[in-house]
């Protein structure tokens, strides 16, 4: 009985910058769990080789490129899911962006462009995508947040402040979709070493700040998100809503650690 309350068979399962790094450590998870699952970003060669490591799990999924900044890209998408799948049970929305430079030399065009895709991505893709969710009465929404919607990290302003709203807009959705059969949630990842920040984080003094705040004493690793987003997608998670789950090694819990 417990174990069928996580279990996902049946359920169909969009990640939103789901190729890479987090994302795509998500996609196998939840397809690991049962799921059929969409992973799509910008990138056509990504897309198709998640989509040979989703079917090598046995399950079915669609190889369609898309852009959380474009609206028509993510109705396109939409409309392939719900042609094949007939539904669609859970949106993981993981794609995201940053640039690190003093807030008092951030230009206007980058800064709104970390928005653009970062806040304003999330909503449009909880847009499209909740409507039929919404329409149907079922539906689990998973944003990805992160340690800086809670604090500040150094000449990250764009991000934080985007990842801060994310939180928020995880919260009012889920005040307002919750009791037609939506839930929305968000998970915030601690510090993860990917191939893009693998140098960052072992080499620079960035990275052993990190590490030294981090209680567990070392970065994460993307799979051990996986428990956390399956937990949110199923009906394990039934009655958890305008939730932001963090999985932090502690980070945030930290104050002295020597």
């Amino acid at each position: 009985m417990i174990a069928s309350t996580f279990d996902l068979s049946g359920k169909t399962a969009l990640v939103l910058g789901g190729t890479s790094g987090i994302g795509q450590a998500l996609s196998l998870g939840l397809a690991s769990a049962g799921a059929d699952v969409i992973a799509s970003s910008r990138r056509a060669a990504q897309v198709a080789e998640t989509a040979a490591q989703i079917r090598a799990l046995h399950r079915t999924t669609l190889e369609c490129c898309s852009d959380v900044t474009d609206r028509s890209s993510l109705m396109a998408l939409r409309e392939q899911i719900l042609h094949t799948f007939g539904k669609l049970d859970i949106l993981v929305n993981c794609a995201g962006i940053t640039s690190r430079a003093p807030t008092l030399d951030f230009s206007e065009a980058a800064w709104n462009r970390i928005l653009e895709t970062n806040l304003t991505g999330t909503l449009r893709a909880c847009q499209v995508f909740g409507e039929p969710m919404l329409a149907r009465g079922y539906g689990r929404i998973l944003n990805i947040a992160s340690l800086s919607t809670f604090v500040a990290f150094h000449e990250v302003a764009a991000y934080s402040a985007s990842k801060a709203a994310v939180g928020s807009l995880t919260k009012s959705l889920a005040v307002e979709w919750s009791r037609k059969g939506v839930t929305v949630n968000a998970i915030a990842p601690g510090v993860f070493r990917t191939d893009l920040n693998a140098s960052l984080l072992d080499s620079s003094p960035r990275g052993q700040e990190i590490l030294l705040r981090t209680p567990i004493g070392r970065f994460g690793k993307t799979e051990e998100l996986v428990g956390a987003a399956i937990f949110l997608a199923s009906d394990a998670a039934s009655f958890v809503t305008g939730e932001i789950l963090v999985v932090d090694g502690g980070y945030l819990a930290s104050g002295v650690n020597q």
